[in-house]
């Protein structure tokens, strides 16, 4: 029987996936005419990146988050269908 610290990683797992293909899906639906507020959303994050010279090595951060709507619904569905499993 698996203990609950070896499905924090599931539930991880299938988060994230529900939020990429929501967000997958809000991107397609914004084609659509009904379909258009699927698409709505946020983005945050570090939109220019941040450079950091060390004349040997240069290192880039960037990092930005987009979150609409589908992805928020994925990512519900993803919770409940961890939930029945």
């Amino acid at each position: 029987m698996a203990t609950r610290d070896k499905n924090i990683w599931i539930l991880i797992v299938f988060i994230l996936s529900g939020l990429v293909i929501g967000g997958l899906l809000g991107q397609l639906a914004s084609k659509v005419d009904g379909l258009w507020w699927l698409s709505y959303g946020e983005s945050f994050g570090l939109s220019t990146p941040l450079q950091l010279d060390l004349s040997i090595i240069s290192i880039t951060f960037a990092l930005v988050v987009k979150i609409n709507i589908a992805s928020i619904i994925g990512m519900a569905i993803a919770i409940f269908i961890y939930r029945k499993v």
